[in-house]
């Protein structure tokens, strides 16, 4: 029984320990000196509980733990976003919209000229779009170099000539770098920018110098109108009330799956939403890409990098990028 009840405990004990080193490392606000020492000591603790543990002190042990996992959790409840901090230029608004019957009105629309990524015109502004006239949406997966990791955007066609594209970033403040560990432990906000497309596109594949695929996705009008109208709820919510991003279940992939969700209820959960290098495999997998071309066909055709390269600031830069994409062709 002393056995059981001691290997039960450390199964608890352990992940804790991993769990709040991290938390301590990334969160604590102080600097990263202290932060690591109080990470080390955090894992030290649990060391010596273990010992205590297996030395058939199994009950001193549970008496230590819990009044420290609770301080812990509470101060980890207590850590909030802010929505109100110094942020990188690019990423100074979360964009919001208006609906009024076919009317769309988007502020804080991000239209930077980029030249390099920190030489650019920032350019924040407000535009109406006619919904009658939305005809399509399209998938954009840009990778740089990671095996199964890309990021997505979507972009809405209108019959205009006009692409709408939609972004969510981890939301950095001015000077700071992105850590996927730090992902999982609030170390990063959330934020939803609507783009032109040339600014959202070109930024990466210009000026980044990343690899980015374009795939006309088979949603019918009603449908393509209902996610842009997520978009715009989302974005309307997250300006009200920041949220964190999370490397796993908020981030560019999992909220458009659950806006996705919202229309088609029966989506399966697939391994392929997080390693999104391979979401075209799964949106193919459930009807989502245009019939009547294999997948390594779709994935040729709607190679944009070079055409976006070769368009660079050209006013029909969203029309160049889509010759021969199926599709759009």
């Amino acid at each position: 029984m002393i056995f059981l009840a001691s290997l039960l405990l450390s199964l608890c004990i352990l992940p804790m320990a991993v769990w709040g080193g991290f938390a301590l490392g990334h969160r604590l606000p102080m600097p990263q000196a202290p932060r690591m020492l109080a990470a080390l000591l955090w894992m030290l603790f649990h060391g010596v509980l273990l010992e205590r543990l297996w030395g058939g002190y199994w009950f001193a042990a549970l008496l230590l733990w819990l009044p420290a996992v609770l301080v812990l959790m509470l101060w980890w409840r207590s850590i909030r976003p802010l929505g109100n901090l110094d942020w990188a230029d690019e990423l100074q608004h979360i964009s919001t919209g208006e609906i009024d019957g076919d009317r769309l009105q988007i502020h804080n629309l991000r239209n930077f000229d980029w030249h390099t990524e920190q030489d650019y015109e920032v350019r924040w502004e407000s535009r109406e779009y006619d919904l009658s006239q939305l005809v399509g949406v399209d998938m954009l997966l840009s990778r740089w170099g990671r095996p199964g990791i890309a990021h997505v955007l979507v972009s809405f066609g209108f019959t205009d000539g006009r692409h709408l594209a939609f972004t969510v970033e981890v939301r950095r403040q001015r000077g700071e770098k992105f850590s996927e560990i730090g992902g999982f432990f609030k170390q990063f906000e959330l934020c939803i920018l609507a783009c032109d497309e040339r600014d959202a596109v070109r930024l990466r594949t210009n000026v980044r110098g990343e690899d980015v695929s374009l795939y006309r996705v088979r949603l019918k009008p009603p449908a393509c109108r209902q996610l842009l109208m997520a978009f715009i709820e989302a974005g309307n919510q997250l300006d009200r009330q920041p949220r964190f991003y999370n490397t796993v279940t908020a981030n560019c992939t999992t909220l458009v799956f659950n806006m996705m969700r919202r229309i088609f209820p029966r989506l399966p959960l697939d391994f392929r939403l997080l390693l999104t290098g391979h979401l075209p495999s799964y949106v193919e997998s459930v009807g989502g890409l245009i019939p009547g071309y294999s997948l390594d066909s779709l994935n040729r055709l709607g190679q944009i990098t070079a055409r976006a390269h070769k368009a660079d600031r050209d006013p029909q830069f969203s029309r160049y990028i889509r010759e021969g994409v199926p599709g759009w062709d």
